[in-house]
């Protein structure tokens, strides 16, 4: 970089100066020095990376906080150097990539919520990596339902008429609600205000009512919704009576919900279809053994559908463990309805989801639920997660410059399933020697692969309730890895 300093000169304006000093685009491109990392990434993408860096300290000089004595300093030390390899760094790490998971939350949003059961992969790669059936039938050759066979695992597993599935849980709200509108005639959704919900990523099932076309009609109050404010706000508009559970938060105290199956009696009674959305969705019972007890105030699927609303709606990337979809099962009529919606076609899933779906769901089927991840790992007991715990420690211990104690701690369901339940876990608790804990938590989670844990009391904290097989030895090599 030194040949870019030889137009310094202390005659002229200090902007000038620097203007004069910085390289041009075409200059940086022929630098041997640079050969290294441009190599290592498209030669449009490299010259874009180039035009960036050094529109960025223009505009530091423009603004008259990088001058031309510090650009020299910057270009002799090869700040232009390090500024690009890290663009071509940071474009390397981009993107969907495996990591390990030391958070201890099972459920994580920005993790990718539950790691399917590795025949569910297994059986999403077939499908992806193949032609399959997706959309006919075998024995006569005419067209049938993608997820047909889905729906008939659906009806097995929570004893619905019939089941149906979209893109995800959002998306099966937005297709029930869309599916009963009535524009003009009957455009109105009754809701407790107790159960207006925002989700992550503000996300509110008001703006999804509204965006789907329909009315809100709320009724009761925060804390306290009876059965009776229903059947009072009942009038011609009125399109679907729904019930949200609220996943992600509880209300306590002084409190009344309206029971799902009084307000599937009202429905009927009404002529009106109602609806039930649980978020999480949570299968309970034949073949599996109960989660924490903690967890045991989640709504069952089967339960829900037992109560006679029409249709009720969950995810399956969340407490069923599968790949991310909206699962709608009900009465065969309102599932009819739902599907015959032209939004159904923008909103349906691909074949290797569907194919993921499948098999997480003959899993529980077969009595092999609790051997999907996301379950075993809620089940863990505290007892489990100290052994596990002092077993790691025991394999990092080697590690240089880093403290480790075992030490008492909680881990957390995640994505809004179970608010307020903590499961007891065993962390290890890391320090370094010469790093904080964020530099220590930035360093492992740049490695191959990353590794994401917890910073906590000045310490990064590593919970094993979260590791996969194979995790530990990742998560030792990240850790011996490490430059801090």
């Amino acid at each position: 970089m030194a040949a870019y300093t030889e137009r310094m000169s202390s005659k002229t304006d200090p902007r000038a100066e620097a203007f004069r000093l910085l390289p041009s685009v075409e200059e940086v491109l022929h630098d041997a020095a640079l050969v290294e990392p441009a190599a290592r990434v498209p030669r449009e993408l490299w010259v874009g990376f180039v035009r960036d860096v050094l529109e960025a300290w223009r505009g530091e000089i423009k603004a008259g906080t990088l001058d031309a004595t510090r650009l020299g300093h910057q270009l002799a030390r090869g700040e232009l150097a390090a500024a690009l390899s890290e663009r071509v760094e940071r474009e390397r790490r981009a993107g969907i990539v495996r990591v390990v998971n030391a958070t201890g939350v099972v459920l994580h949003t920005g993790l990718g919520r539950a790691p399917v059961h590795v025949e569910a992969a297994e059986a999403m790669a077939r499908a992806a990596s193949s032609y399959c059936v997706l959309e006919v039938d075998r024995e006569s050759g005419e067209r049938n339902q993608r997820d047909e066979r889905l729906s008939a695992l659906l009806q097995r597993l929570t004893g619905a008429e019939a089941g149906i599935v979209v893109n995800n849980n959002a998306a099966a709200v937005y297709l029930l609600l869309n599916t009963f509108l009535e524009r003009g005639r009957r455009d109105e959704v009754i809701v407790s205000r107790g159960e207006l919900v925002e989700i992550g990523g503000s996300f509110r099932v008001p703006d999804v009512m509204e965006r789907a076309g329909v009315v809100l009609r709320e009724v009761g109050t925060t804390n306290r919704t009876r059965i009776e404010d229903y059947r009072s706000a009942i009038g011609e508009r009125t399109a679907l009576l729904m019930k949200v559970h609220t996943s992600n938060f509880r209300v306590q105290g002084f409190t009344e919900e309206v029971e799902p199956r009084a307000l599937a009696e009202l429905g009927a009674r009404a002529k009106l279809p109602t609806a039930f959305d649980l978020g999480s969705g949570l299968l309970e019972g034949d073949g599996l053994e109960p989660l924490p007890a903690s967890m045991r105030e989640e709504p069952r699927v089967r339960d829900a559908v037992e109560s006679g609303v029409d249709v009720v709606t969950f995810s399956g990337d969340k407490l069923l463990g599968g790949p991310q979809s909206g699962l709608l099962v009900g009465k065969r009529a309102t599932i009819t309805a739902l599907r015959r919606n032209p939004v159904y076609r923008a909103l349906r899933q691909d074949k290797a989801t569907i194919a993921g779906l499948e098999r997480t769901l003959e899993l529980y089927l077969a009595g092999r639920g609790d051997e999907i991840p996301s379950r075993a790992m809620l089940r863990a007991s505290a007892a489990e997660m100290e052994t596990r715990a002092r077993e790691l420690a025991s394999r990092l211990a080697s590690v240089a410059d880093c403290a480790i104690e075992v030490v008492a701690e909680q881990s957390q369901p995640g994505s809004g399933s179970a608010p307020g339940v903590f499961l007891p876990t065993f962390a290890l608790r890391v320090t370094h020697a010469r790093a904080s804990a964020a530099q220590l938590a930035l360093a492992l989670r740049r490695g191959e692969p990353p590794v994401f844990a917890r910073v906590q009391d000045g310490a990064v904290l590593l919970d094993p309730r979260t590791l996969l097989a194979g995790d530990a030895e990742l998560l030792e090599r990240a850790l011996r890895a490490a430059v801090v």
